[in-house]
């Protein structure tokens, strides 16, 4: 007899529990969504996280209220997030600049990039650009190394932050290249195109979704791209690659976190929202459109694919010399 009501208490409670997690499910999300982009506004990550917002909206049926936290290429906005309460409120949208290049040039962060976030998914990436000022006579990449080995004083090269894939890009750039450009470190993509096209710096290492208008109105040129393939968004543009350069590739790829610990159903939810967003025609055009290349992946092993790939960068960072500086 007691062991038959043991039984149908544990029956009772494991019910209850489902029922709970079910109603936990149904109920999320009873309160607005912040969305963080590590980068002031006008930049990649935060225009990718204004069309992503927009369409968690549709989907989540709550508000979704984009904030930007620059500084420290991305760290700032990155521990925040990771140190945020993991209940699906508070998000992050960034590159692998935060991910994997940030630790592998700097042991110490105020965040763990393989354990302090739980990933909601892939979502694309995009390509980085070889920009000049018009003033510069070079109109392509073996015309800017001959300028810059003639004239080495005249030539830096601006990046939107330290450990950034900027920063990355253009320090591989010196090293293929063999050339010896400073470098000079933005807070983030608005102010290096602002300095770009005023002539404060000759060079700069940027996304074509921040290139792409600049070069329309005629205000930059594009010399080349750093990606292993051309741009969609401008397929006339050589790669470094083919500009004598084989093997050159530097790519930013771009993800959806949490901060580690999200409740199961939770998870399951947000997961469920970007994978039906990022299969929307909608939601690829006004990615395309933008300068991204929309590639929705589950992550199931996010701490393998982050550790893997810090290592991968840390590799490059050595080849190519790349320090913080």
């Amino acid at each position: 007899m007691q062991h038959t009501v043991n039984t149908l208490r544990r029956a009772l409670l494991a019910s209850s529990l489902l029922v709970a997690g079910l109603a936990c499910a149904a109920g999320y999300p009873e309160r607005p969504l912040t969305l963080v982009a590590p980068y002031p506004a006008g930049g990649a990550a935060d225009v990718l996280a204004r069309i992503l917002g927009k369409k968690l909206e549709e989907q989540l049926g709550q508000p979704v209220v984009v904030e930007n936290k620059p500084g420290a290429g991305t760290a700032i906005g990155a521990a925040a997030v990771a140190n945020a309460k993991p209940d699906g409120y508070t998000l992050l949208v960034s590159s692998n600049s935060t991910f994997t290049l940030n630790p592998a040039l700097q042991p110490k962060l105020s965040y763990d990039p393989a354990k302090g976030f739980d990933a909601i998914g892939m979502v694309g990436s995009v390509a980085l650009a070889v920009l000049v000022h018009p003033s510069v006579t070079a109109t392509n990449v073996p015309q800017l190394v001959a300028a810059a080995k003639a004239n080495p004083d005249k030539f830096v090269y601006g990046s939107f932050g330290n450990g950034t894939s900027s920063n990355f890009a253009g320090a591989m750039f010196n090293n293929a290249t063999g050339l010896k450009m400073t470098h000079i470190p933005y807070k983030g993509s608005a102010p290096l195109m602002t300095d770009l096209i005023g002539g404060q710096i000759p060079v700069s290492f940027d996304t074509v979704v921040a290139a792409a208008p600049q070069l329309k109105a005629g205000k930059i040129k594009v010399l080349a791209v750093a990606s292993a393939k051309r741009s969609s968004v401008m397929p006339d543009v050589p790669t470094v690659a083919e500009a004598g350069y084989p093997g050159f590739d530097m790519t930013a790829w771009l993800a959806l976190v949490a901060p580690r610990g999200l409740p199961a159903d939770v998870k399951a939810r947000l997961e469920k929202a970007l994978a039906t967003l990022m299969a929307s025609p909608d939601t690829q055009d006004k990615m395309k459109a933008a300068g991204f290349e929309p590639a929705y992946s589950a992550v199931p092993n996010w701490a393998g694919m982050v550790t893997a790939d810090i290592a991968r960068m840390k590799a490059i960072a050595e080849r190519s010399q790349i320090k913080i500086d």
